[in-house]
Formats: C-alpha cells, structure tokens, sequence
C-alpha cells in the first residue's frame, strides 16, 4: 500500500481533505493531506509566494515519505503536480488527478492576473457555477463552511509558468477521476487538442474513472472518493 500525498486545490488547505485522510487512515493508508504555503490562513503573507515555492514545498514533503507515494492532485493543483513529476518522476508512484489534469509546458494556470496582484481573491460559493466549477452535491452547511475556511491564492503561484523539462514523467502512472467533466468529454477534448487538454495526449499509462458529481466531490462524495483512493494506493 503506498503512502497517499493530497493537495488541494485554489483557496484551500488540507481540511478540505479531512474526511477523506480520516477514512483512509483508518484503513490503514498513510495519507497525508498539506496546506500549501499562503494558504495558511486569510492573514498568511502571500506576496512572495511563487510557484516554484509550491512545488518545493510537495518534493520535501514526498521526500519525507521515504518511497514513492501517489500523489492526489484536486483542480488547480493538478499544475503542481505535474511540475512535482517533472522535477521528481522517481518519488510518485502514480499520479491521480481529481477533477484536474496534467499542463502542457509554458502553461500559465491563471494569465489575466494583473501584474500588481499579490493574491487571486475567493471569489464566494455563489459565483463559482458562473466560473465553471460546479457546486453540484454541496450541502448548504458544507457551503458555509467552504464560505468561512476559503482564503485568497497567491499570486504568484498561479501567475508564473509551468517549466518541464523532463519527458519521463509522462510514463508516471496517472488516473483522471472525472467529475464534473466526464470521461468521454475529456477525451474529446483532448483529441481536439484543446489546450487545457491537451497534456493528456503525452500520458502512456492512464486511466480515467468517472464519479459524477460537482468540483468538489470532497463534499459531495467524500465516501465514494475515499474508496476510489484507497483503491489507487493499494494498486500503485
């Protein structure tokens, strides 16, 4: 059973994935879910927070697991992790985007952030759907609490390019679990080449899974995401 690293994804620290580190834990997983530096707090200081600081933070905290882990990459951070493959394809033992996937080199997550910007605010629960990020399956308590514990992103972290280097990181094994955009979507999407999706072209050994639900199965499915993650650890 290899050990599970879990990110989250913009506005968010590792409590997001609490009941999902808590499931699997008890099952005997080591998991282990992280905040990402600035995302401390809404007081954390976020204006010299860079990319490259993010996935630093990810390679030292993989390296502390001793042996290749799967690392779990939830939304934005799927653009961390594929900089973590590219920098230490030796420590992940699979890759498992979760309503997320790979970026292609020279990607930059966010390009319309002003220059002056030091942080990319929340922009609240009611205007996700209007961004593209379904709230589907959310409860209205999970919502408040998404409302209260969400924080600005730095800057910087989603503002930079994506730099890659080395083409091993394609033969990583990954998995798509597709929420809510489908399978049969991405595939299309990728095959059409369509930017966002067109990093998936370069994986050799993927596997999609689809658990229909909002962005965030987290809330909506936590249940359902444990296990599906439990199944990717024991089968790395």
């Amino acid at each position: 059973m290899r050990p599970l690293l879990l990110l989250p994804g913009y506005w968010l620290g590792a409590w997001i994935w609490g009941p999902i580190v808590e499931s699997l834990t008890g099952r005997g997983v080591r998991a282990q879910a992280v905040t990402l530096p600035g995302l401390e707090s809404s007081q954390a200081r976020r204006d010299q927070v860079h990319f490259a600081d993010h996935v630093d933070f990810v390679v030292a905290n993989l390296e502390a697991f001793g042996e290749p882990a799967v690392l779990a990459a939830h939304s934005g951070s799927g653009a961390v992790a594929t900089a973590v493959s590219d920098r230490v394809p030796e420590l992940l033992a699979k890759i498992v985007y979760v309503d997320s996937g790979p970026c292609t080199d020279g990607t930059i997550p966010v390009p319309d952030l002003p220059a002056e910007a030091t942080e990319l605010p929340f922009p609240g629960v009611d205007a996700l759907p209007a961004t593209g990020a379904s709230v589907e399956g959310i409860s209205d308590q999970d919502k408040a609490r998404f409302e209260a514990l969400a924080v600005p992103h730095p800057a910087g972290a989603c503002r930079e390019p994506v730099e890659l280097h080395d083409s091993r990181r394609n033969a990583i094994p990954a998995t798509l679990v597709c929420c809510s955009i489908r399978s049969e979507q991405v595939r299309e999407l990728a095959a059409a080449g369509e930017p966002t999706f067109a990093a998936v072209n370069d994986l050799t050994d993927l596997t999609f899974i689809d658990l229909p639900t909002g962005h965030w199965p987290m809330f909506s499915r936590p249940d359902d995401l444990a296990e599906l993650l439990y199944r990717e650890a024991a089968d790395a």
